[in-house]
């Protein structure tokens, strides 16, 4: 499927998607997607940081974009790649984990939740901080966190199958 389709189905039936999803088990896949994910959630900064540019003069909307790049280009990726690793760790006091499915989990969550953010980045740009634009925030959230833990439960359930299949 399409990876937009995907996205969408992510909404409706995440375990599904991500299911699916775990069939295609290469790491340059998954890094692909929180390369995306990250590069979405970058572009969504610029309608706010123009704005604070815009606002505040003493910091030029290139120094602003640079660090916006610098943060969720370079170093997003290595703390959820770190995240991963601790979530795994925490999992495994549950049982078996799977850990590319768990990485898969995690970096899709951050692809789905992009489109909203990007909606979230418009309206911070836009109308500025404040209720509105803060409600406009809470899809993404939601968004990630529903996506985040169907992951987490594929993983556990493919770490209680992989244990059920080595027993015998």
């Amino acid at each position: 499927m399409a990876l937009t389709s995907d996205i969408l189905g992510s909404y409706r039936h995440p375990r599904v998607v991500l299911r699916r999803l775990i069939g295609d088990r290469r790491e340059a896949r998954i890094l692909v997607y929180l390369m995306l994910g990250c590069g979405l959630i970058f572009v969504a900064q610029w309608p706010r940081l123009a704005r604070a540019a815009h606002l505040d003069e003493s910091v030029p909307l290139e120094a602003l974009l640079a660090g916006a790049l610098f943060a969720w280009v370079f170093v997003a990726p290595l703390v959820f790649y770190a995240l991963a690793g601790l979530l795994s760790v925490i999992l495994r006091l549950a049982g078996p984990v799977d850990a590319f499915a768990l990485r898969l989990g995690l970096f899709w969550a951050v692809l789905a939740s992009a489109p909203w953010l990007l909606l979230y980045g418009l309206a911070a740009g836009l109308i500025g901080p404040g209720t509105q634009s803060a409600l406009l925030g809470l899809p993404a959230v939601i968004s990630f966190v529903v996506v985040l833990v169907a992951g987490l439960r594929v993983t556990l359930e493919r770490g209680v199958r992989a244990t059920r299949d080595v027993r015998g």
